[in-house]
Order: C-alpha cells, then structure tokens, then sequence
C-alpha cells in the first residue's frame, strides 16, 4: 500500500507530500499525527532550513479532511474518532502557523476545508492556475474549522462571511484577494521552483509574478452592502431585495446549507477571533458536539455519502435558529476544552 503522506528530506528541504490523489488527498487523523511528528524532528535539525508542503497529482492539494470514517462511527454512537481527530488536527494547524523555520504550500486544483487549514496557516502560500479553493463545511452541516473563522475573519470587508455562508470557490486571484493564498506562480514553474528550494534552502527562489484579476475583488462592494445587516434575517432580505445574479446565487445557497452551522458561523466571526488560537478553540468546541447536536452526521449523509443533496436540516430556515441553539454549541467544555501542547 502506498503511503499516505510523503515525508522525506531533499537536500536543505523538509518535505510532506500528501499522497493520496484517489481520494484528493483528503486528510486522515494518522497524516495530522505524522504531519506533526516530522515538524517537530526537523524543528532542530540543521540539515533542514525550510519545508515544502505539496500534494500528489494534478485534482487537489487536499480536498478536506476524510469526514466519512468519522461520520460512520459517529452513528454508531462512537464521538472519541472524530474529538480526538479534530483536537490533533488543530493541534497541527497551530503548529504549522508558528514554525520557526519558513514553510511554502504548492496548492493546485482543489483546496477545501482541511486543506486550507493545512496549507494556509503559513508564510508562503502558492496558488496557481487550477486553484479552486472553499470553506463549504455550512453546505454538510459544519462549521468553517481548522481555523477557517480566523482567515475568513480577516478577509476584506464582509467576504469571509460571504465565502463562510455560501461555501463560494476562489480562484487564485481570489484567494489572494481574501488573504488565504499570498502568492501566484504558473505551475508550469512549480517542479523547477521546488528543486530550487530544496537545492539552497532559501525561500528567495520563489519567483514573483502578477496576481490574477479576482471576481471576488471586483464585487466586494456589493457583498459588503448584502452582508452589511446583523442577523440571518437581515441577510435574507437584503438578497431578497436584490435583483442581481450575485445576490441570487448567494440566496440560493444560504437556503440550501444547514441553518444551525450558518448561524453558528456568524455568531463565530462577528467578532472575529483575536488570534488563530482562540479561533481553533471556538471551533473545537462545536465540533465536539457535532454529532450529537448539529447537522453534520444528517449534512455528510446527503451530500458525501447516500448523495440525493436533500439533507433534513434541524431548523427549517435560515433566520429559524434560536440564539440560545447557538449559546450551547459554542459555551466552554470544561476539562474538555482544547489544549495545545
């Protein structure tokens, strides 16, 4: 059996390839622990001066985290699988944004969720032409994780609430216009640049190119005024009230997601966590409710697995959950809480 992750030294390089192509390379709990492990190995090794993450083949950096096991065992009445992979996997998302040696992401093709919160967390965060990248856990019943509320609570304006409710896709120059994604290089370049990197250890070799226009920028000023209001129901009527193709796109798919996660997603980014710590914290503790209190075994159910997109949400509309629904998903757990080591 192939490898799940890559790791690897090549000359002044640390290297993690994620390298599972079948299936997008969509993380499992074993890549978080092992994605771990090798940082912290080569945290004081002097042959490595940099690491360089990647993705086998040419469809995604990584897709998502690998949510069927963890829903399938949630059924089953079994929440420890998916705690414990959630606690170690924020556990990593932390690690990788404070490393003290410089880390580069090649993100091609899809970047969604997981693969965000593996590859966006960084100094260097290189998007090329395939770039599809998305937050779209409201869409299966979740919550933007893996610090998504940290980077969506940065974003311009009201795009990251936008990008949260709507699980709308970036392209490369979107990324980099929200902030997720720092860096734009044909990927054409990208074998070339990486054996430049591993040959002299310096972060100098990546080239600079111009960023590619961004739709997301050219509409900011219309998100901002749709997303201007307070409450679910503020956003509703003010799509609603709109006759442009961007605000029915938008309205069609906050009716579509899963109205809990949506509320507990505004509630989670107005205010915006103060640090990504804090946000992986928030988010913890939803997802350690979430197969129990949430959307999320109902949303993977309809959307990943059985596949009919007609998932029965707990609330009937967007603007139907109760701030008190909210309150509980998100009040402390106690002894349960998210430490980091």
């Amino acid at each position: 059996m192939e490898p799940e992750i890559l790791i690897r030294k090549e000359g002044r390089a640390g290297r993690l390839t994620l390298n599972r192509p079948k299936a997008l390379n969509a993380l499992t709990h074993d890549i978080c622990l092992k994605t771990t492990e090798a940082l912290e190995a080569w945290r004081n090794d002097p042959d490595v001066a940099l690491v360089i993450l990647d993705g086998a083949g040419d469809r995604a950096f990584c897709a998502g985290g690998d949510v069927a096991q963890v829903t399938a065992a949630g059924k089953a009445g079994d929440y420890a699988m998916g705690r414990d992979f959630w606690r170690d996997e924020y556990r990593m998302n932390l690690l990788l944004s404070h490393y003290p040696k410089p880390v580069i992401s090649f993100m091609q093709g899809f970047v969604m969720g997981g693969g965000v919160g593996y590859g966006c967390h960084i100094p260097f965060r290189v998007v090329g032409e395939s770039t599809q990248m998305a937050m779209p856990e409201c869409g299966i019943g979740m919550i933007p994780d893996v610090g998504g509320t940290w980077l969506l609570g940065r974003a311009p304006g009201q795009l990251g609430l936008y990008l949260a409710l709507t699980a709308a896709r970036m392209g490369p120059g979107d990324a980099i216009h929200a902030r997720f994604a720092n860096r734009f290089i044909p990927e054409a370049e990208w074998d070339a640049v990486k054996a430049r990197l591993c040959e002299t250890g310096d972060v100098i070799e990546l080239p600079a190119h111009g960023t590619p226009e961004s739709a997301m920028a050219a509409q900011q000023h219309h998100i901002d005024a749709l997303f201007a209001g307070e409450t679910m129901a503020d956003f509703v009527a003010a799509l609603e009230a709109d006759s442009s193709d961007l605000a029915a796109r938008t309205l069609k798919a906050i009716r579509h997601n899963s109205p809990l996660s949506m509320a507990s997603t505004l509630a989670m980014l107005r205010p915006a966590p103060a640090s990504l710590a804090e946000a992986l914290k928030q988010e913890y503790r939803w997802t350690w409710r979430s197969m129990e209190r949430s959307d999320f075994i109902e949303g993977v159910r309809a959307l990943l697995i059985d596949k009919d997109r007609n998932p029965r949400w707990r609330h009937d509309a967007p603007d139907a959950v109760p701030d008190a629904d909210v309150a509980a998903m998100l009040e402390s757990l106690g002894e349960n809480e998210l430490t980091f080591p």
